[in-house]
């Protein structure tokens, strides 16, 4: 297999189908009839009333999976210096880039990719991407932080710190959603020791999106994804059988719920299913950030909401172990893709 399909394959480690049924995700892909249904939710992340921001974050995330925070705390100022460190770097030469290089023997993700290349069926895949850890402090690998920019370190750093509030918040909200404390479901997901891994996607101008998906419809691998986009559409979530553009709204954080939440809800809240498209004119980037469990932290339906009447759904897990199964599905639908 040629490095770029290696590379690819890593490339998604956030993503892949939930169930411990192992469904088989192209199978669930529904017919897409974009525009058909209402936008995903929008919720004030500042609404003073915590029991109504409780309940709309918790309702987006049993309807939807997916929805897009505005007032959140992160300064528009900083977003604009994330994407402008993010697409300056990818602006550089390859030679360059290839500098922050996964190594081809390497078991972790981290590390710059490309998939700019023709495969099998004459498909092609078209985005470059690169992953490295944010959060904690002590998880960082600058090795894989690139040092042109020069500002790119400080500014993700800062970043990393202001995202912080966001994801308690966040985690608070979807516990008490459950009717369980505060805490529980960021403590079931490592607490302190939760990692922030960001990727950043970059699809250059593609002459044929029709052969050229960004990334296959898939849901991801982390508890909660938190995304900045930038203004060029390609962002799809699907919702029984149709199939949502998500609207660009200026410094809104998109919010998708993984497979880990999935699981310790028990199947309440949704993992949201998703891909990503190319466009023919425009650069479409994106700056996911996945929060990761810890790989040995065993993750299962929450006890609280487990009983005679409701057993559980799904099997408790370390994640390292969820990721290599998901990842050995991912191998191979990639080589039939």
């Amino acid at each position: 297999m040629k490095m770029e399909v290696e590379r690819g394959v890593q490339a998604n480690i956030g993503s892949l189908s939930h169930s411990n049924e192992q469904i088989e995700p192209e199978a669930a892909v529904p017919t897409c009839h974009n525009g058909t249904v209402s936008e995903i939710p929008t919720i004030d992340l500042n609404d003073p009333d915590q029991e109504r921001l409780t309940g709309a974050i918790a309702e987006a995330s049993q309807e939807w999976g997916i929805f897009q925070v505005i007032n959140h705390g992160i300064p528009s100022e900083l977003i604009n210096k994330l994407q402008g460190v993010g697409r300056e770097f990818f602006e550089l030469p390859q030679e360059e880039k290839e500098a922050y290089a996964r190594p081809r023997d390497a078991k972790d993700i981290e590390g710059y990719g490309t998939r700019l290349q023709k495969e099998a069926e004459e498909k092609k895949s078209w985005v470059d991407h690169i992953f490295h850890r944010i959060w904690p402090p002590a998880s960082r690998n600058y090795r894989f932080w690139p040092k042109n920019p020069p500002s790119y370190r400080e500014v993700n750093e800062e970043y990393a710190n202001c995202m912080r509030g966001v994801v308690d918040k966040l985690f608070r909200c979807l516990s008490l959603g459950l009717g369980v404390e505060g805490h529980a479901l960021k403590e079931a997901v490592g607490g302190d020791e939760l990692e922030y891994m960001l990727k950043i996607n970059y699809y250059p101008p593609c002459p044929r999106p029709d052969l050229a998906p960004g990334l296959v419809p898939h849901t991801d691998l982390s508890s909660i994804t938190i995304l900045v986009p930038n203004d060029v559409p390609g962002l799809l979530a699907f919702k029984g059988d149709r199939s949502i553009d998500v609207n660009y709204i200026p410094n809104a954080l998109i919010v998708t719920i993984g497979d880990q939440i999935e699981i310790l809800s028990n199947g309440k809240y949704k993992a949201v299913l998703h891909k990503a498209t190319t466009h023919k004119e425009k650069t479409r980037i994106s700056w996911p950030v996945f929060l990761d469990p810890p790989a040995d932290m065993v993750v299962g339906p929450l006890p609280q909401l487990v009983n005679g009447k409701n057993p559980p759904k799904y099997e408790a897990k370390k994640y390292k172990d969820y990721v290599h199964c998901k990842l050995d599905e991912l191998n191979k639908k990639w080589l039939l893709f």
